[in-house]
């Protein structure tokens, strides 16, 4: 094993590249295998932190990135006394790194270094919390609900981990929110000393930790609660950690949610029917015997309803339009505005004459939900920012529910401010950023990353061998539903035999990819393939996995499947891709980013929607080869990628291979 203290008269850099070499650490584990590619970002990323600069670097597929970065990372932190802050969009990945990657480095390094997989709170069981639910029972839950808390009981006593990922079966949602850890109820003072405090114990270690795995949101809303943009010190949310982020290209759309804000009629509905649900008749007003306020808030259930009945009637959504963007204040009536101001006084009063200090959180916490609410409301209807755009848009699984929502239309000054400050480090990675530039500017200028130094590391697959691209010179224009789904239908099965099965197919319309799977599943099951489709019951992960069972099948999917599904091996070798991956314009918040380039003297097309399915497009490519041993064919099934001028910009981003014209 390597002591951190080794070479201490060679550079950092210099220590990190021969870790890489045949003959160093890396080289001394099972089934390494040397990629100079690795070695260069690995380089890269020790530079950046010795020097304190930030960084935005591609690395192609099969580079082997995280550990690229986790090498320089874990012995930067340990030995400069730093956290690593290691941002990723995917759980996958998050379980990569904390189940695979870094127990490797932990074994290679004699130094000892601390890793935690951070989550967050909502996650988390609150043992007080459970116990007050079950004392309180009969006035806050039904009985199938009491059944509920009784499970949640006796998982309790046994779990090691007390998140929702240690639970078989993902627990009722309206039982959770009343047992889970809750920032001014499972408090330090409060829970700090209870070692089955599982938020607690967590955030005991995460003080301590060298190396903390999170997801891009909980990044996002943690640095926004900092709040201070002039502070001066070394860090982003510990003080003195630098941040990484994989799977970067998620990084803008991610950051603009966390930005912005969002009233859910749902999210309104569960917050005051934890006061009062007069369904169920039970709620904290009913344990603290409170009828006053319990009629208060069944006449405000029903003023959220109407709000949002107004708010459908003015939107005039339809089943191709579900988000309506606002473009004027006061679009419906404020009539919730002030009833929820007097619910918050209410809530206020009760909690001054509360001597019970749990009872007491637990009404300040749902006073706070109130008032963020009752803020984000009257934002919402008086168009507060000029640089946000604002949208209602249709949710729930009927459509039948709305929310409010508004997001910075750009997110690089925002960004620029946040994470690419002088004395940070900030780096960010990912196998798709560019869109045929190696300066990576497209991306650069998304993220406010435009000082940044770049950095474009191909990939060390031989696509040249490992994979044959075939592209469909015509089919009938897609305006024309029946025969261009029928043309659809006959190009699909063509490729699906020439590889027998094994095969992705990737939609840009959820409704064809619907009509499609309607069309072909008798053909398909006649030729001995089960046909797999997102939408139909089975959540992602559970498709990955069935689809990964039998070399018979066949799976169809849209957007979540176009990036961050790995199926490496013969399982997977067919990626069909249906039309070129255009965004929707019709989009508020797309329409809100053209708007802008146009109003700035660029062009949209060339500025956003161009290299945006570039992007797109070269992410579901890329969920093809994933390992040297594999090989396969890319159809893309959009003559436009020939026709148009704009479709050499399409074919140069993917990977030098045989292309075939049929």
């Amino acid at each position: 094993m390597i002591s951190l203290s080794e070479n201490s008269g060679s550079t950092f850099v210099e220590r990190v590249h021969a870790f890489f070499t045949p003959e160093g650490e890396l080289g001394k584990v099972k089934n390494f295998e040397f990629r100079e590619e690795q070695q260069t970002m690995a380089v890269a990323v020790a530079d950046a932190l010795e020097n304190g600069r930030h960084l935005v670097v591609e690395a192609g597929t099969g580079v082997g990135k995280s550990l690229a970065y986790l090498v320089p990372a874990v012995l930067w932190a340990v030995e400069n006394k730093k956290k690593a802050v290691i941002s990723t969009c995917t759980i996958n990945l998050q379980e990569q790194l904390v189940l695979k990657d870094l127990p490797v480095l932990q074994k290679i390094l004699a130094q000892e270094f601390d890793v935690i997989l951070w989550k967050g709170r909502g996650n988390y069981l609150c043992p007080m919390r459970l116990q007050r639910a079950i004392a309180q029972a009969d006035g806050l839950f039904t009985s199938p609900e009491r059944a509920e808390l009784e499970r949640l009981r006796v998982w309790s006593e046994r779990t090691e981990d007390g998140t929702l990922s240690d639970l078989a079966v993902e627990p009722d949602s309206r039982v959770w929110a009343e047992v889970c850890s809750e920032a001014h109820i499972c408090t330090a003072k409060s829970c700090g000393s209870n070692l089955r405090c599982f938020y607690q114990q967590a955030r005991k270690r995460l003080l301590s930790a060298d190396v903390v795995v999170m997801n891009h949101t909980l990044f996002f809303l943690n640095i926004a609660n900092q709040g201070d943009e002039d502070d001066e010190s070394s860090g982003y949310l510990f003080g003195n950690d630098f941040v990484i982020f994989d799977e970067a290209h998620t990084v803008e759309g991610i950051a603009a949610r966390q930005l912005g804000m969002a009233v859910s009629q749902y999210g309104l509905r569960q917050a005051l029917q934890r006061l009062y649900n007069p369904k169920t008749k039970k709620g904290l007003f009913q344990v603290l015997r409170q009828p006053d306020a319990v009629r208060d808030i069944t006449g405000l259930l029903e003023r959220v309803d109407e709000f949002f009945e107004r708010v459908s009637e003015r939107g005039e959504f339809s089943e191709k339009k579900k988000e309506i963007r606002v473009r004027q204040a006061d679009w419906v009536q404020d009539t919730l505005t002030e009833p929820l101001m007097a619910l918050q006084t209410r809530v206020v009063q009760l909690v001054r004459e509360q001597e019970d200090e749990v009872l007491k959180g637990e009404m300040q916490d749902l006073g706070r939900r109130i008032r963020d609410a009752r803020a984000a409301l009257a934002s919402f209807l008086k168009l507060e920012s000029d640089n946000f755009v604002y949208w209602v848009e249709q949710t729930g699984r009927t459509q039948r529910l709305y929310s409010l929502n508004a997001a910075p239309v750009d997110v690089a000054p925002y960004l620029r401010a946040m994470l690419f400050r002088p004395g940070r480090t900030c780096i960010m990675a990912s196998a798709t950023l560019s869109t045929g530039n190696e300066a990576l500017e497209y991306f650069r200028n998304r993220v406010g990353a435009m000082e940044v130094e770049a950095l474009q590391i191909g990939s060390p697959f031989d696509y040249e061998r490992q994979m044959k691209l075939y592209v469909v010179r015509k089919l009938p224009d897609p305006k024309e539903t029946e025969p261009y789904e029928k043309a659809l239908a006959q190009w699909i099965e063509h490729f699906i035999q020439q590889t027998q099965g094994r095969a992705f197919v990737l939609f840009t319309s959820y409704k064809t990819m619907q009509a499609l799977a309607s069309a072909m599943r008798e053909r398909l099951d006649e030729l001995d393939y089960k046909l797999l489709v997102q939408g139909e019951g089975m959540p992602r992960h559970q498709l990955v996995a069935e689809f990964k069972k039998d070399q018979r099948h066949v799976l169809f999917g849209t957007e979540s499947f176009w990036s961050g599904v790995d199926v490496p091996g013969a399982a997977l070798s067919n990626v069909i891709i249906t039309r070129l991956p255009f965004a929707v314009p019709d989009h508020p918040l797309v329409e809100a980013r053209l708007q802008q380039i146009e109003a700035q003297g660029g062009d949209s097309f060339s500025g956003y929607s161009l290299p945006e399915a570039v992007l797109k497009l070269r992410q579901g490519v890329g969920r093809l080869i994933r390992t040297k041993s594999d090989s396969g064919i890319v159809v893309i099934l959009d003559p436009r990628i020939l026709s148009k001028g704009y479709g050499r910009m399409f074919l140069n981003a993917l990977p030098k291979c045989p292309v075939e014209v049929v």
